[in-house]
């Protein structure tokens, strides 16, 4: 049995998550989380939009503003590579890479009911639609257009707050695969644990019944 089962009390039934209908795990879940999804999406890209403005109105074509000595500066430059300054010659290519995740983001959406996983893919999704808005709409444009960074720290490239999400967003995902939880908000296992630990509870069963 997984811990939620264990904590609850519900046995598993023959989808291997619960013994109780459909719709009554469902409603255990709690409706999807989409409204969470938009809501973190919205605001990382609002804060990566307005700080993007805001620098490019009063920094570009200035020396570098101190904001903790030198070990954290904002310095703006036009990078037309990934994240990070990764790629200059592929901006192509990363723009279809972003437009393709945003996809993907959109179908697992479908089927969200995980409150972390909203926010990791929020996050996700607001710094791919950032990073893609400077594409689009900055010089030169047409899908190659350099993406606002200003983010400055020694030994390391410059970035934006876009970049700040997709790596939180990511890292977030890591974290919850890892521990086993589902965008459905669902626990899975290791199918070899399954095994072993059904087979406990049948010889648990038999000794239990004798």
């Amino acid at each position: 049995m997984t811990e939620a089962e264990q904590t609850t009390g519900t046995p598993r039934g023959a989808d291997g998550v619960s013994g109780a209908p459909a719709d009554e795990r469902t409603a255990a879940r709690g409706g999807r989380r989409i409204p969470a999804l938009l809501a973190v999406a919205a605001l990382a890209y609002l804060l990566d939009l307005g700080s993007k403005l805001f620098v490019v109105a009063k920094l570009e074509h200035h020396d570098p503003i101190q904001v903790i000595g030198t070990f954290l500066q904002f310095q703006v430059i036009r990078n037309r590579g990934a994240a990070f300054g990764l790629g200059e010659a592929m901006t192509i290519v990363f723009t279809v890479i972003a437009a393709v995740v945003i996809a993907v983001i959109a179908r697992i959406a479908r089927k969200l009911y995980s409150l972390p996983w909203a926010i990791a893919l929020g996050l996700l999704l607001g710094g791919a639609l950032g990073n893609l808005t400077d594409r689009l709409f900055r010089s030169p444009g047409g899908f190659q257009g350099g993406v606002v960074d200003f983010i400055a720290t020694p030994h390391f490239a410059v970035f934006n707050l876009a970049d700040s999400a997709i790596v939180c967003g990511g890292f977030l995902i890591v974290i919850l695969s890892f521990r086993g939880l589902d965008p459905d908000g669902t626990l899975h296992r290791n199918s070899d644990e399954d095994e072993e630990n059904d087979e406990n509870d049948e010889n648990g069963g038999d000794k239990g019944g004798h």
